[in-house]
């Protein structure tokens, strides 16, 4: 270890006990012999204005926000430096990694459409967006960065599908063509012509409701693609493995979307190696 003074950086949420966050950044503080620590620090919502204004006082150099800060962190950055906030966060209204500069003004961003991406076309292999038709399934948070990611890929639409219509009308709105806002019920109308379905719910993850879909409507060369990576197969993965569509987990989005965020923080770009993901692996399927 060199002897640089400790940088410390964290992951808050609410609850918090959940992340692997700190496994990822761990692992490439002792790979690239970095003097710093991450951590979990569990933070209440009432508390997020106070720590994050705080944060340089409490000896941080930055932090990832997880659920449920998200919008919030992005308000608070954005009246604190008006100027500190980057394109995405800007565009999502929503950020997940935040880092102070030398004068100790904060900044931020969101990194969750580059992770979710990255992973896509590193699973996936030569994968060109231009023209495709997309069918994302949620309208949260996750469901806005994989829209405006399609969108930037050249998607030719990228239809939200939602219980709850105007939550995805207000995506539609908010991020604009090739955007598009389809109720729940009308999901099999699109899945004939669908190159890529995205779940972007936590539907099927340990703990919470499957996500019962049929995936008979989808095209033989289809793409299905999963945010859940708690279990890293989830049934529809299984589903759409069974019937020899490809696919991708969500694991890699964990994985890819911390890279910025450790090189603000520590000074040292990162990579998503072979052995990271194993470890990761490891650790969900304990």
């Amino acid at each position: 270890m060199s002897d640089e003074a400790e940088r410390k950086a964290c992951v808050i949420g609410w609850p918090i006990e959940h992340s692997r966050s700190p496994r990822i950044h761990g692992y490439w503080l002792r790979r690239y012999d970095v003097a710093g620590r991450y951590d979990r620090r569990a933070v209440r919502p009432e508390e997020l204005e106070n720590f994050l204004l705080g944060m340089g006082r409490g000896g941080l150099v930055g932090c990832n926000v997880t659920i449920p800060h998200k919008e919030r962190a992005w308000e608070i950055v954005s009246e604190a430096n008006p100027d500190g906030v980057g394109r995405m966060g800007n565009r999502l209204k929503a950020v997940n990694t935040i880092w102070l500069d030398e004068a100790g003004r904060l900044h931020a961003d969101n990194t969750d459409v580059y992770g979710f991406m990255a992973n896509f076309r590193e699973r996936l292999g030569a994968w060109e967006g231009t023209g495709r038709r997309v069918v994302v399934l949620g309208a949260g948070g996750a469901a806005r960065a994989v829209v405006a990611g399609f969108a930037d890929a050249g998607a030719e639409t990228v239809t939200v599908v939602n219980r709850t219509l105007e939550k995805a009308e207000r995506i539609v709105e908010e991020l604009g063509n090739p955007a598009r806002a389809l109720p729940l019920e009308h999901l099999s109308e699109v899945m004939p012509q669908a190159d890529v379905l995205v779940n972007a719910t936590s539907l099927g993850m340990t703990g919470q409701p499957a996500l019962d879909l049929d995936l008979s409507h989808l095209p033989d060369d289809a793409v299905v693609a999963d945010i859940v990576y708690v279990p890293l197969e989830t049934e529809l993965l299984k589903r759409a493995r069974t019937r020899g569509l490809r696919t991708v987990d969500g694991l890699g989005m964990l994985l890819h979307q911390a890279v910025p965020g450790f090189e603000k923080w520590f000074g040292v770009r990162p990579e998503v190696t072979p052995e990271l993901r194993q470890l990761l692996e490891a650790d969900v399927a304990s």
